[in-house]
């Protein structure tokens, strides 16, 4: 019964709408009906800005970690691994469906990448960074935030299978899931990808702004 509760207020967690209170308070706006709609820190940074997206961006980090930290209320929990693992993914999980389908926010969210990297970052956090780095050395080549999610939760299962080598069955399981959902919840992103016509986001543009004018000067 206690699990119970605390999944639901993990869910809760979850479900604080962040991008949602950060465009009306400070710009009287539902970050919903701009952009790609989602209430997500991509959707914030692209609309907002990125002072505004990187706020968005660590508070949904927030949510994740604090959802999955809840198993320190079961103190039987703290010296079983295994099932302490198992309940910390449930929690995580519980929090990434409240920040997708938030009960704050007639169940119209974003895609989760964010909490679903504090999830991680709670559980394993040298898997965690191990995605981040591959994160944001491809935001830093190509400005994609959608690809760089897609290709950071595609190096989810690689980590934890073979390069740390997670032994705990649902962990593993967990991280096959998570690759293959993100890349679901991008079906749109990976569309315009394609066709040449998916947003950037606004930073590193002096450094490609000099590279084109290196290639025209050549």
């Amino acid at each position: 019964m206690r699990e119970i509760i605390l999944i639901i207020c993990a869910y809760l967690i979850g479900s604080f709408p962040t991008a949602l209170i950060i465009s009306k308070k400070f710009f009287g706006v539902d970050i919903r009906e701009y952009g790609s709609g989602n209430m997500g820190a991509t959707n914030t940074f692209r609309t907002l800005g990125s002072r505004y997206g990187t706020m968005v961006m660590l508070i949904d980090i927030l949510k994740g970690m604090l959802a999955t930290g809840l198993y320190n209320f079961l103190p039987y929990y703290l010296d079983n691994e295994i099932q302490r693992t198992n309940f910390m993914i449930g929690l995580g999980l519980a929090a990434v469906i409240g920040h997708v389908f938030p009960i704050f926010a007639n169940f119209k969210g974003g895609k989760g990448v964010a909490t679903l990297f504090g999830m991680i970052l709670a559980i394993q956090p040298i898997v965690a960074l191990s995605c981040v780095a591959v994160f944001m050395l491809v935001l830093f080549l190509t400005r994609y935030v959608s690809l760089s999610s897609i290709l950071a939760a595609a190096m989810l299962p690689v980590f934890v299978l073979w390069i740390w080598n997670e032994t705990e069955i649902l962990y593993r399981i967990f991280a096959l899931l998570v690759a293959i959902l993100v890349i679901i919840t991008h079906q749109k992103n990976i569309l315009r990808l394609l066709r040449g016509v998916e947003s950037r986001l606004p930073i590193f543009k002096h450094r490609d702004q000099r590279k084109s004018q290196r290639r025209s000067a050549d």
